[in-house]
């Protein structure tokens, strides 16, 4: 009977785990439309980014106090992992300070492949690495083969549909893979968006 319990708790934990990462990557995945609101609202895009930035952390602040900031506080608690457990959850700033830093100092072009690296790259690949991911990466934090290859494919046709170039599509996907790969925790939603889209500006 406990072994069925113990059993029951794994899966509700599992499934939890799994609803949490869909939710958040799903986030991750909005961001995907950035590019095109600042092709037409460059400025006022850049300073709602801020203010959402702003309003986040007032957010967190207030939810480590164990006080209630409605609707943010609310999204932040449902998407948590276990290791923010009782931490300012730094994911969602990141994540924006990414996408404004590679819209505030690189071409429309290159922060476009970036951004759109960052949102469908890295947002499918965390996804698919917990979904299918059975081979994992030394030295990556928990990065699995699925997962990597899953981000380089993303990357490769997102950037294709953006430079319609196969041989600068495969380079740049494979930095990514590479940057994705790298065990830099939330961080790596400043890095690839700004080194991708970078690599692509210069190549």
């Amino acid at each position: 009977m406990s072994d069925s319990v113990n059993i029951g708790i794994i899966l509700k934990q599992k499934a939890k785990s799994l609803y949490k990462e869909i939710f958040r990557k799903l986030i991750h995945l909005c961001s995907a439309f950035v590019p095109f609101f600042l092709s037409l609202y460059y400025w006022p895009v850049i300073f709602l980014l801020c203010f959402v930035l702003i309003l986040y952390c007032i957010s967190e602040s207030f939810r480590l106090k164990g006080k209630s900031f409605p609707i943010i506080g609310k999204i932040t608690e449902i998407a948590a992992r276990k290791r923010d457990e009782n931490k300012f959850v730094l994911g969602p700033v990141t994540l924006v300070i990414g996408i404004i830093c590679a819209a505030l100092f690189l071409p429309a072009e290159a922060a476009k492949v970036g951004i759109f690296a960052l949102s469908f790259g890295d947002g499918t690949a965390s996804l698919v690495g917990k979904l299918i991911g059975r081979i994992v990466i030394p030295f990556s934090g928990g990065k699995t083969v699925a997962g990597s290859l899953t981000c380089f494919i993303a990357v490769y046709i997102s950037c294709f549909c953006v430079c319609q170039n196969a041989f600068t599509s495969l380079i740049i996907a494979l930095f990514a893979m590479l940057i994705e790969v790298l065990p830099l925790k939330d961080f790596d939603n400043i890095v690839i968006p700004i080194f991708v889209g970078f690599l692509f500006a210069i190549i």
